[in-house]
């Protein structure tokens, strides 16, 4: 099973993508962590990523492609994989398109994880972390035992600064620029699955099911 996880910030796509990896038994490749890996590695396309993002500077698409196709030979690829994070743009969608025809290969489902800004706002901007130990909670859904205290070291909690309204508008506002193009490129080629993001996990969790039976 090859898959596109989708989802803007706060949906819930990073659950419903460990249910897909766990049920495929297909390993979750995210250009974050390759490029990571790759830097620690000290491999060639390490290198020449590590330069651009020294220099503040987006990575290239080739350079980019070049990391997953790396990736994609590994072994553990053989079933499948699921990307997270990738494809963020239709020129990266049109580039993963022909590296995958390349290897005789082609997506079966593009999964995308709708949920309107009103509740991600309404999501993020109740949590709450621990500085100290990084436990999380929520001011409505999961609420600490003692208001403001965390409940397994007992440090005082915080409201990130990624948590902050102005900031979840702006990452919301870029996630709309950037994922837009790409679901009208794949809605085009019948391969998106739009899933109802609100609700209980669990029961996100059937409608993503749903789409593979």
């Amino acid at each position: 099973m090859r898959l596109i996880m989708l989802g803007p910030p706060g949906s819930g796509k990073g659950t419903q993508a460990q249910n897909l990896i766990q049920r495929f038994d297909i390993p979750q490749v995210s250009t974050g962590d390759i490029l990571r890996a790759s830097i620690k590695a000290g491999a060639d396309l390490g290198r020449k990523a590590k330069a651009f993002m020294d220099a503040g500077q987006l990575v290239p698409d080739d350079v980019i492609i070049g990391i997953i196709r790396e990736r994609l030979a590994c072994s553990d690829c053989g079933k499948g994989y699921l990307f997270d994070g990738f494809p963020r743009t239709v020129a990266q969608a049109q580039a993963l398109d022909a590296m995958l025809a390349e290897r005789g290969e082609k997506l079966d489902h593009v999964v995308c994880i709708d949920v309107p800004d009103a509740n991600i706002v309404g999501r993020l901007t109740g949590r709450l972390t621990c500085p100290n130990c990084s436990a999380m909670f929520h001011v409505k859904t999961m609420p600490p035992k003692q208001a403001g205290v965390c409940d397994r070291c007992g440090n005082a909690l915080i409201v990130r600064d990624d948590d902050k309204e102005e900031t979840i508008r702006k990452r919301l506002a870029n996630y709309h620029g950037q994922t837009s193009p790409l679901i009208a490129y794949y809605d085009g080629k019948k391969l998106l699955r739009r899933i109802d993001g609100v609700g209980a996990p669990a029961d996100i969790g059937q409608r993503v099911a749903a789409v593979f039976e």
